[in-house]
């Protein structure tokens, strides 16, 4: 039973949330655009916003890039720079600051969402249900680096990677291979993956609007002339 579990979870789930991430997202941009948006509150509490926001964002975008190169690097690229364990530790000290800066971020937008009414109010069941469940996937990240350190080896790296590539390249790994692993490690994955499987309904789909081309323009963009429009003379 425990194996067949772990069959659905870690084998057929992956897939799951993958598709409706992304079918989702191309769906509610399709028949939903005006939906499509983060939906500001940034007239209220406007010094906890900016700190909450800057200080998730920044982690958040880290921890991102961190989990994507960690887990899909093949072994064999990677450990011509560094050992395993190496890397292990690299990933634990980089992940350990950007989780901290990202729960602490996290926690102020939580609580500015829930403990101002003008707030609340304006707020969905979805906005408030993903940040509660990205705290809990930030807690469990967080909880997972003592036990990082303890396998210093890096052996539980190494079958998480080994996993996380297969799913990519359509051969799942025996899942036996994580039914030792400690259960932080697991729920940390499942939940991930869950995430990606509510992305589509969310607030989170302005990720996918990230104006990344800004970043590299040329010049000041024009919002206005510089020069007051004329005056139009009424006929008498």
């Amino acid at each position: 039973m425990t194996h067949y579990l772990f069959q659905v979870a870690f084998v057929w789930y992956p897939y799951v949330c993958f598709t409706v991430f992304l079918l989702g997202s191309l769906i509610r941009f399709e028949r939903d655009p005006y939906t499509w948006r983060a939906s500001s509150s940034q007239i209220l509490r406007k010094r906890q916003l900016f700190w909450g926001s800057n200080l998730f964002h920044v982690g958040i975008l880290f921890l991102l890039l961190g989990h994507t190169v960690g887990l899909l690097t093949p072994t064999e690229l990677y450990t011509l720079v560094i050992t395993v364990p190496q890397k292990q530790m690299m990933a634990v000290v980089s992940g350990g600051i950007a989780g901290a800066l990202c729960f602490v971020g996290l926690t102020m937008l939580l609580h500015r969402r829930l403990f101002d009414v003008r707030i609340r109010r304006t707020s969905s069941v979805m906005d408030i249900a993903i940040l509660a469940l990205l705290w809990v996937q930030l807690a469990l990240g967080l909880a997972t680096l003592p036990l990082s350190i303890h396998h210093s080896d890096g052996g539980v790296m190494l079958a998480l990677s080994h996993w996380a590539q297969g799913i990519v390249i359509l051969q799942p790994v025996d899942v036996s291979t994580l039914e030792a692993l400690p259960w932080p490690y697991l729920a940390h994955l499942v939940l991930g993956m869950t995430v990606f499987l509510i992305f589509p309904f969310s607030r989170l789909v302005h990720i996918w609007s990230a104006p990344v081309w800004y970043l590299g323009r040329r010049g000041y963009q024009v919002v206005r002339s510089r020069r007051p429009l004329p005056v139009r003379q009424s006929a008498e």
